[in-house]
C-alpha cells in the first residue's frame, strides 16, 4: 500500500465521518493533519466495532484483532489505516497504549458496563476520549509531560460527558446507561423507557439531572481548556475548534436541557464553522 494513498484514505474517512472533529483537524498544517486523520480513522474503526450490529462475541473478537494491530501496525501492509498509523507512530511517537485504552472502553460498552459512581464513569471517559487527547498531543508535538497528559484527559472527559448527555435517550434505547447510579438515585431517576423509547421519569427530575451533569462537564472544560496555552498556534486552533464545538453544544444543552429528552442534539454546520474560525483567529 502506497503511503500517500494510505493517508489519503484516512483523510477521506475523517472528512466523511468526523462531523465535529474535522473542523479542527482541517486547521492543522498538512503533516499534522494527515497524522491526526490517521489517528481518527483507526479510532473510528475501533468505535465502529463496539457500536456495530454484530453479536457480542463477534464484537469482542474484532476488538481483540484491533488490539493485536496496536502491537505492530506495520505488520498489516495492505491495510491503509494501519499503514498510516505505523508511519505516524514512527514520525510522532504516538502512544499506542492509548489505543489499547480506547479498546478497553469499547469493550466495556460491548459488555454493557454500568457505573455506580462518577469515578467509574471518569475512568471510562478517560479511556474512550482522554486517550484521543493524549494521541493528539504527540501529533501536535507538545511535551508529553504528566501535567499535559492530565489536561488532555480532562478535556477528553468533558467531551465525553457532553456526548453522554447529548445521546442520553438514544443510548438508553440501545440498552446503555452511562450516568452514574448514585446520580440517578440522587435525582430519583431510573431512565426507564416505554416501547416507543420515551423516558418515563418525571420531567422535572430528568431536567435537574441533566443540569447537574452539564455543570459537572463545564468544570472539566474549565480544567481541560488550560491545555490550549501549551500548544503551538495551529495545534491550539485545532484543539480549540474541536473542544469549542462540543462546549458550545453543552452550553445549548444547559440552556435548553429538555431537548435531550426526546432527540439527539447537534449544532448546525454554520455554527461549527464559526467556532473553527474563532479558534483560528485565536479568540479562545
Amino acid at each position: 500500500m502506497n503511503l500517500d494513498e494510505a493517508y489519503q484514505r484516512c483523510e477521506q474517512i475523517t472528512t466523511e465521518q468526523a462531523r465535529n472533529f474535522s473542523y479542527g483537524i482541517k486547521l492543522l498544517p498538512k503533516p499534522k493533519r494527515a497524522a491526526l486523520s490517521a489517528v481518527y480513522a483507526f479510532a473510528r474503526r475501533i468505535d465502529d466495532i463496539g457500536d456495530g450490529a454484530d453479536d457480542t462475541e463477534t464484537k469482542l473478537a474484532g476488538l481483540a484483532l484491533a488490539e493485536q494491530a496496536c502491537a505492530d501496525p506495520a505488520a498489516f501492509p495492505e491495510d491503509p489505516v494501519l499503514v498510516a498509523i505505523a508511519d505516524t507512530q514512527a514520525r510522532t511517537g504516538i502512544p499506542m497504549r492509548a489505543f489499547e485504552e480506547l479498546i478497553e472502553g469499547c469493550r466495556a460498552d460491548v459488555l454493557g458496563t454500568n457505573y455506580p459512581d462518577f469515578e467509574g464513569l471518569r475512568h471510562y471517559c478517560r479511556c474512550v476520549a482522554g486517550s484521543i487527547g493524549r494521541l493528539s498531543l504527540a501529533v501536535f508535538g507538545a511535551d508529553r509531560t504528566p501535567a499535559n497528559d492530565r489536561l488532555a484527559d480532562s478535556l477528553g472527559i468533558a467531551l465525553q460527558l457532553t456526548n453522554i448527555l447529548r445521546d442520553i435517550r438514544e443510548d438508553r434505547i440501545n440498552g446503555r446507561i452511562y450516568l452514574p447510579a448514585e446520580d440517578l438515585e440522587r435525582f430519583g431517576c431510573t431512565l426507564d423507557i416505554d416501547p416507543d423509547g420515551t423516558l418515563l421519569d418525571e420531567q422535572d427530575a430528568l431536567l435537574a439531572l441533566v443540569e447537574f451533569e452539564a455543570a459537572r462537564a463545564q468544570e472539566w472544560y474549565a480544567e481541560g481548556m488550560r491545555l490550549l496555552g501549551r500548544l503551538d498556534r495551529r495545534s491550539r486552533a485545532c484543539c480549540a475548534a474541536m473542544a469549542g464545538i462540543y462546549q458550545r453544544l453543552l452550553t445549548n444543552i444547559s440552556l435548553r436541557p429538555w431537548q435531550v429528552l426526546d432527540r439527539r442534539v447537534s449544532l448546525p454546520g454554520a455554527e461549527k464553522a464559526g467556532v473553527a474560525a474563532r479558534a483560528l483567529a485565536g479568540a479562545f
